[in-house]
């Protein structure tokens, strides 16, 4: 096989005073941080769709960077080119796992049968591929929002021949997830809502698509699956109302429809911005319910209401993201990079400075979050500030041996409340920024 990105070396890390774009700056995946290899804590992850499809197309202008690789598109020998482009991609990267749509691997075509069928072919040369170099797959999914039949959704479809159609897609991804021994398998909610009430019975739709996760989940056991499903939250985009809107609603959803035991959640940063949260946020609500199981690395801007899907550069957002994932003692999942090069960033070199970026921004937060924790006074004053409830009254609230009518007693009592003791936000602010910028 002839080299694809011809001129661009393996990429090593060469440090902060590097000035070498081909380098890691702060990126050692076998530098001990918090405990782990910095590569344990940063399972990376090549989005198959953005990385080796998204050519720089948007609403107003058609491809500006060449991802034919030699071969041409719609056909077979470009799947394969793409197979061994992001093989090489990953290999000059270091990054050690892929996640993918099943229509990203292969050209759909209008009978599901012909298109299982070039499943099977890629997905033999992609394991051929995975046996030599040892890379894997973090997780899988089905695309269930791009074909025209999906116009209403695909467990909330109006249709039953839909819903059998994303049954049966579901049912092929697994198979496909299973063969390449991945992580976990994600369910986005590309079309799952809706955009007015006057059409939309949102229980039965709400419903199905809880009956479709079972059927799933059930699959998946049944053919030796044993990693995570997930549910990525997104509020809004394609659809005006989605029903996985962020962290706490698929988690009501999931505990509502007994999908708790099987599912996590795939937190991605952009979508916690679109739904009026913080990336930190998401992931907060998701670990603190045993929910936090894979995280889509990118960012939004701020300046646009839509998902722009940027590779992370924020370092602010990154440590506060590792600070995390380090309390919570690491992912099940990884990193998956699902963001894409901007339109006039159009050439091969600017695909790897682009992971360089992504990698190099969590790595530098994976550090700062670690001190941050080592320093302890963000704990501490966490700790501080609820020290009323670790005895007196405060402890039999927390230990329920107490009642309404004893505490209305207490408070009775005292007269008036004091005030509660400041926060010392602005202090620990400033204690953040100390530890970034020292």
């Amino acid at each position: 096989m002839s080299e694809i990105f011809k001129g661009i070396p393996e990429i090593r890390f060469e440090g902060k005073d590097s000035k070498n774009p081909l380098s890691f700056k702060f990126y050692d995946a076998e530098k001990t941080v918090a405990g782990k290899k910095m590569k344990e804590y940063l399972p990376f992850a090549m989005a198959w769709w953005h990385n080796l499809g998204a050519a720089g197309t948007d609403m107003f202008g058609r491809d500006t960077v060449d991802k034919s690789f030699g071969a041409e598109k719609g056909t077979m020998e470009h799947a394969k080119a793409k197979v061994d482009a992001g093989f090489e991609f990953m290999q000059k990267l270091g990054i050690e796992y892929f996640c993918f749509h099943d229509v990203d691997l292969v050209p759909e075509t209008e009978d599901i049968n012909e298109t299982n069928a070039r499943l099977d072919e890629i997905s033999d040369y992609i394991l051929g591929k995975m046996k030599e170099t040892g890379i894997k797959c973090l997780w899988g999914t089905a695309n269930m929002f791009s074909n025209p039949r999906f116009m209403n959704g695909a467990g909330s479809t109006s249709s039953a021949d839909v819903y059998c159609f994303a049954a049966a897609q579901i049912k092929k991804a697994l198979d496909l997830t299973v063969k390449f021994g991945g992580r976990g398998y994600v369910f986005w909610g590309g079309r799952e809502g809706y955009e007015t009430l006057l059409n939309t019975d949102v229980k039965f739709e709400q419903e199905n698509i809880a009956r479709l996760m079972h059927l799933a989940v059930d699959y998946g056991r049944k053919i030796g699956f044993t990693g995570d499903f997930y549910i990525e939250p997104k509020p809004k985009e394609p659809m005006k109302h989605q029903y996985d809107f962020d962290a706490a609603t698929a988690i009501g959803f999931l505990r509502q429809y007994g999908l708790d035991k099987d599912f996590k959640l795939n937190i991605e940063a952009n979508h916690a911005t679109l739904a009026g949260h913080t990336f930190q946020h998401e992931l907060r609500i998701s670990a603190i319910n045993g929910m936090l199981g894979s995280i889509d690395a990118n960012q939004g801007d701020y300046l646009l209401g839509w998902d722009t899907d940027e590779f992370p550069f924020d370092v602010y957002e990154a440590t506060m993201c590792m600070y995390e994932v380090i309390k919570a003692g690491g992912l099940t999942g990884g990193f998956n990079f699902d963001a894409k090069n901007r339109r006039p960033s159009n050439t091969y070199e600017d695909m790897f400075e682009a992971y360089i970026l992504g990698m190099d921004t969590f790595a530098l937060g994976l550090m700062k979050a670690a001190e941050l924790i080592e320093d302890g006074r963000i704990d501490e004053n966490i700790k501080n500030k609820y020290a009323s409830f670790n005895d007196g009254i405060g402890k039999k609230i927390i230990d329920g041996s107490t009642s309404l009518e004893e505490l209305a007693d207490y408070a009775a009592s005292l007269k008036s409340a004091e005030t509660p003791a400041s926060g010392k936000q602005e202090r620990l602010e400033g204690i953040l920024n100390q530890i970034l910028f020292k």
